[in-house]
Parts: C-alpha cells; structure tokens; sequence
C-alpha cells in the first residue's frame, strides 16, 4: 500500500485557497456600477444603471459617444419600459452620487429636452404629453412609445453618463 502524497486537508486547504482567488479575479474585473436612475409614474417606478458611462481613462463622453447612446435604436432597445398615459406626472430621480461634487442632470424626452439643469435628486414633470410629434402647424402623429434619457453633467457641464428609459402609451 502506498502513502498519499498529500493529505486530506492539505487538498482541502489548496482547494480553499484556490476558490478564494478566483473569486477574487472575477470581483476585480468587474465594473463597479453606476449609480441608478429611477423613472415613475403613478405607483410604478423603473430603476437602471446608465447604458453609457465614463471609462477610467476618460473625463468626458465624446459627442459621438453621446449621439449614440441617444439614438433611439441603440439606448432605447433594451431599456426598460413603463406606461404612461398622456397628461400623467412624470417623476425622475437619480442617487445622490449623479450631483455630488457639483454635477448637474437633465432629462430628455426624444430629443426634446425637459425642464432646467438640476443639483436636485428629484424632478417631476406633470402634464406631460409625450407622444405627439407635431411640429409647429403640422398635426401631431402619435407614436406608441418615447425613449426617455436622464444625463449627467460634470461641474463644467460635460456629459459622464445617460440612463435611458421607455415611456410606452398606455390604451
């Protein structure tokens, strides 16, 4: 018969000590998160992290970089949704981390742009409609759903992050 090499709890002890630094190389190649933003309207309420954020070797999103987290066929596809029925109160809110420091936000609804720049974690916007994409004198189209985006401003009003939602028309 011969001796085991290694006992038992010497391969228990390794084992560990392996599961413990790949668990650490997995958490040290993740990104950290970004702060949320929250969308509600009525009693429902829809959180996300921002769909386009700084990398650590930038100060601030490219123009470009901005446009495409703004096209709606990129930011919006897989944003999450809430109804909306024309003329609710919109309510917008992001954690405090997004105006820490003297960073601004503001929303957008499409491209037309909602309210002032804001210090403030909270807006709301009541009676909004939206849905109608008539221009001036054109009759209003409706259309079923708007993306709607929420993006943060560094202290010189730069863009660092956009979160993007869907409001869909609620029949």
């Amino acid at each position: 018969m011969t001796a085991p090499l290694i006992s038992g709890r010497a391969r228990r002890s390794v084992a560990a000590l392996g599961a413990v630094s790949a668990g650490l190389l997995v958490l040290s190649a993740c990104d950290k998160p970004t702060p949320l933003a929250t969308v509600t309207v009525g009693s429902s309420s829809v959180s996300a992290q921002a769909v386009c954020k700084l990398k650590d070797s930038e100060k601030e999103l490219s123009e470009a970089r901005v446009q495409e987290c703004l096209d709606d066929s990129k930011g919006a596809k897989d944003a999450k949704t809430i109804d909306y029925t024309a003329g609710d109160t919109l309510r917008l809110g992001v954690e405090p981390d997004v105006v820490k420091d003297g960073k601004k936000w503001l929303a957008a609804v499409g491209t037309q742009r909602l309210g002032d720049l804001t210090t403030n974690t909270y807006q709301s916007f009541p009676g909004l409609n939206p849905f109608s994409t008539g221009g001036q004198g054109a009759p209003a189209a409706p259309v079923e759903s708007q993306p709607i985006h929420v993006i943060e401003l560094s202290k010189d009003g730069k863009p660092t992050s956009v979160w993007t939602f869907n409001l869909k028309l609620k029949k």
